[in-house]
């Protein structure tokens, strides 16, 4: 019983191929370049990428369950269903599906509508599915720690609403044990959704007190304007990336990603520990930079 995971070369994948290796899985990854990356011992490695029919249909030759992780890229949408599409060739039914946090309502922003429509096929097509919907990842931050530290500014405009920023090592951690539970089944069992969430929901005034407290002076919150977030994201993204980025931002000040009654006790009952928190990982942030200088 093999496990195709696609999207581990990742910052979730990675971790979900990690998981599966040390709960035992048999695991196979698909990667466009495999001398580029390295992978635990005994993980069989196929050449080829979600537009490539040929390398997907040798990717699903044996698969028994698949970890779907799309990237954010202008043809997201066409690789998920062509890759849906080739797994129900193959008859892979077991799917666990990285989605995003209120993929259903935030219709405006690309990548929600499309990881959305991609949960409808799952459902449509009538595979057996776990979908998983991230708020905004924890790990973000290490692209804008330079701000913080040398500048004294958060500059994420995540807005006064809340966004329960998630580890994504919790969110491996689960995925690996859903694909297991579906995978292990004697039968196909019911599809399901699980919000991912970290334990404390933060506002961007919230997090630089957190920061202000661990680097020891003022950090201040840059704002709710994403206008200055888009430029500075289109100085080294494609603009409509940028863009893309922008809607996102403009949803966390509009609505935030606040979590339903029970999400955290939920992720906390499946995972057997508590989730990573957002304090923890800026203090380790910091401890390791401040250690580099």
């Amino acid at each position: 019983m093999t496990i195709l995971v696609i999207g581990a070369t990742g910052r979730v994948g990675h971790h979900v191929v990690d998981q599966l290796v040390n709960r035992g899985a048999e695991v196979r990854v698909l990667t466009r370049d495999p001398s580029k990356n390295a992978f635990p011992d005994g993980v069989e490695v196929a050449k080829g990428d979600l537009l490539d029919i040929d390398s997907l249909r040798h990717a699903f030759s044996g698969i028994t369950s698949l970890f779907l992780l799309n990237a954010v890229t202008g043809d997201e949408f066409t690789q998920a269903l062509i890759t849906l599409n080739i797994a129900r060739e193959a008859g892979v039914e077991r799917v666990v599906y990285l989605s995003v946090f209120d993929a259903d309502k935030a219709v405006n922003v690309p990548h929600f509508a499309v990881k959305y429509g991609a949960e409808r096929m799952l459902e449509k097509m009538g595979f057996s599915a776990t979908i998983l919907r991230p708020a905004y990842f924890i790990d973000n931050e290490k692209m804008i720690k330079e701000v913080i530290f040398n500048y004294s500014v958060y500059p994420m405009p995540i807005g006064g609403k809340g966004v329960a920023m998630v580890d994504v090592r919790d969110i491996a951690e689960v995925a690996a044990i859903e694909l297991i539970r579906r995978d292990q089944a004697p039968e196909k069992l019911p599809n399901d959704t699980i919000n991912m969430v970290g334990p404390d929901t933060l506002t961007g005034s919230g997090v630089a007190e957190i920061w202000s407290e661990i680097i020891g002076r003022p950090v201040n919150y840059g704002g709710d304007d994403p206008s200055e977030f888009e430029q500075n994201m289109a100085t080294f993204m494609p603009k409509w990336t940028a863009y893309e980025m922008r809607l996102m931002a403009e949803r966390y000040v509009s609505d935030g990603m606040i979590p339903q009654s029970g999400d955290v006790e939920r992720l906390t009952r499946i995972l057997g520990r508590p989730l990573h928190s957002y304090r923890r990982f800026a203090e380790t942030l910091f401890s390791e930079t401040t250690e580099k200088a």
